[in-house]
Parts: structure tokens; sequence; C-alpha cells
């Protein structure tokens, strides 16, 4: 797991994979132990726990877990707010359990990307459940934030390329169709994207501007 990157392989199709190592942060043993009992009654084997909270994000870079659970039983606003901030930097499935909220910490959780955030009395006969829940939101929201992301780049790319048809029209007295095709047929040439050409191209006129 690298720092504030997607990389590492992301957990697909919930928790039928009992190979996932799961990450549990909670101070408190008694608590700790009701989830790692519900996991390990579930058939995960690769499960380990922070006991503290201090250097967390390098403790989770150290372990590289595809799931964290984060138990805060009675959290302080500046504990939700550091594992927000810690759930903004690592690209992994949340789930945080706590035994009382407000409606400004539950939208805090979900603007900061915590798949699970459970409110209520912690009971490892759901932690599978959650677990599996955790997984395929983040999951979800992961293949939404990479269409919008190839929506974006796209948009991007036809602005370029069109502006670099403006350009050779210009420059060369060609129609856009002809200025398309000129930047396409060198595009397979040099085994490039018709981007890549136009952005070349928008970098030439800028020189000899």
């Amino acid at each position: 797991m690298q720092k504030g990157s997607d990389t590492g392989s992301q957990p697909q199709g919930g928790s039928r994979d009992a190979s996932l190592k799961i990450v549990i942060v909670d101070e408190s043993p008694i608590r700790a132990a009701i989830l790692e009992d519900g996991l390990r009654e579930a058939g995960f084997t690769q499960v380990q726990r922070i006991e503290e909270t201090r250097n967390l994000l390098s403790r989770i870079y150290a372990l590289d877990p595809d799931v964290i659970l984060i138990d805060l039983e009675n959290p302080s606003r500046d504990e939700l707010e550091q594992m927000f901030q810690m759930s903004r930097i690592v690209k992994r499935p949340i789930a945080m359990f706590v035994d009382q909220s407000d409606s400004a910490s539950i939208q805090a959780s979900v603007d900061a990307g915590v798949s699970a955030y459970i409110v209520g009395n912690l009971q490892k006969d759901r932690i599978k459940t959650i677990l599996d829940l955790c997984i395929s939101r983040f999951n979800a929201f992961s293949r939404l934030q990479s269409e919008l992301e190839e929506a974006k780049d796209a948009l991007q790319e036809r602005k370029i390329i069109d502006r670099a048809k403006g350009v050779l029209m210009k420059a060369k007295g060609l129609t856009e169709e002809q200025a398309y095709s000129l930047m396409r047929k060198t595009a397979m040439n040099e085994n490039k994207k018709i981007a890549e050409i136009a952005q070349s191209v928008l970098t030439a006129a800028e020189l000899f501007k």
C-alpha cells in the first residue's frame, strides 16, 4: 500500500474470500474480542488488531490490510476526525463501529469514505453481514469514481482535440474533417493516442507564437 494511492488489490465479491487480511482498530480488548470472534466464526483467519491509535496510519500501511474495522465505542470529536482523515487517505473498505452518534458525524463519515458506519450494540453475529456490506459499498463507490474519472478524462481529451483541430485548420487551411484525419493518421503511425498528438500540436503552436 502506498500513501495516498489506490495501489494494492481491492477485495471483490464480498466476504466469501476467507483469505482477506482484516485489521481491527480497537483499544478495548473486550470489544475487539467480539469482532475477532465474529470474524473467525465466519471463517476469516488473517485478522490482526491495532491496540492504539498512535501512529495509526503508518501501522495501517505496514500491515496493508484488505479491510479495516474500527471500533471507537464513545469517540470524541477529535478521535472521529482522526479516523475520518485516515479514511480519506487509505483506499480500503472501512467499517466504523460507535455506540452513539449524531447526524453530523454520520454525514462526515460518508464524506470521509467510510463504507459502513454502524451505530448501536456490537454483536458478533452481525460482523459477517456488516463486512459484506462494507466491501460491496466500497466496490460500488470505487466503480462510480472510476467511471467519473474516465468521463472527465474523455471530456478533457475532446477539448484538446478540438483545439488542435482549430490550430491545424488555421495553419494548413484544412477542413475540420481533414485536420482530424491528419491527427488520426499521425497517431496510428506513431502508435499514440489522438489526444497525445493533439497536445503536441498545441505545444508546437505555443512555441511558434
